[in-house]
């Protein structure tokens, strides 16, 4: 039986980008999805190139959910969760892409798995969505000790089975590095998460902020040891050193 899929897509300015991620979705091979566009009060046309994106397909699987006010991408993704009808639940940023087998391949796996909690590979891209070559690999399963030092969970590559983690515990912390706080806290609970090496998604980057991106990165996986995991001094640098190595290596 091919259950519901829930895409969650947090909109936040990306009107440049988010015909395409769109797009993406709609070319998918496994089609019992339903996609989530939560609007959060973009500033740039980003409401707009929704629109003429859902009145061009009139596919009844993509939702449109505005936001009164803006609650950030933490809070973006909550409402989604909120709202999904689907057993499963994935994540996707507005500007990045999905190879079309993506949902097809991944869903997969997670069955084939058993796990509740799958993540796949991916690509730096560039502006324009060109992948450039450097695929980012990822281990077999991942459990909280070793992600502390491994954050190699990419977003846009997650998938949840709810019949497995309840929504409940989907929720994410409204605080910097949402997501890799989620990942950490589901993976506190015990449960692991299992890594798809094959790259199925294209990460895009902005050229002019990487340095900026780079000491902001710095700064909340410190955080994130430290105030959100209660990391003593000594075990917080140490991961830190890891996860550092592990970060260059990424990128380069």
């Amino acid at each position: 039986m091919d259950e519901l899929v829930s895409i969650i897509v947090p909109v936040y300015n990306a009107e440049k980008y988010i015909g395409e991620t769109i797009a993406s979705v709609t070319a998918q091979t496994y089609e019992n999805w339903e996609l989530l566009l939560v609007e959060d009060c973009s500033s740039d046309g980003s409401l707009a190139a929704i629109r003429r994106c859902m009145e061009e397909r009139e596919d009844s699987r993509i939702r449109l959910l505005r936001q009164p006010s803006n609650i950030g991408a933490a809070g973006a993704r909550n409402r989604g969760l909120e709202e999904a009808r689907g057993r499963y639940i994935a994540y996707l940023d507005a500007d990045d892409l999905w190879a079309p087998k993506k949902l097809e391949k991944e869903l997969r796996f997670l069955r084939e798995t058993g796990a509740a909690f799958a993540f796949t590979g991916y690509e730096f891209a560039d502006e324009q969505g060109r992948g450039t070559g450097k695929v980012v690999h990822v281990p077999r399963t991942l459990c909280y000790r070793q992600a502390l030092s491994n954050t190699t969970i990419f977003t846009t590559t997650v998938m949840f089975d709810t019949a497995k983690i309840g929504k409940e515990e989907l929720a994410m912390p409204v605080i910097k590095s949402e997501d890799t706080a989620l990942w950490f806290r589901v993976l506190r609970k015990g449960y692991t998460a299992y890594g798809l090496d094959e790259n199925l998604v294209r990460y895009r980057r902005s050229g002019g902020t990487l340095s900026a991106n780079k000491l902001e990165a710095i700064r909340r996986i410190w955080h994130l040891y430290r105030r959100a995991e209660g990391l003593s001094l000594p075990r917080s640098a140490w991961h830190f050193c890891f996860w550092a190595v592990r970060a260059v290596k990424r990128r380069l």
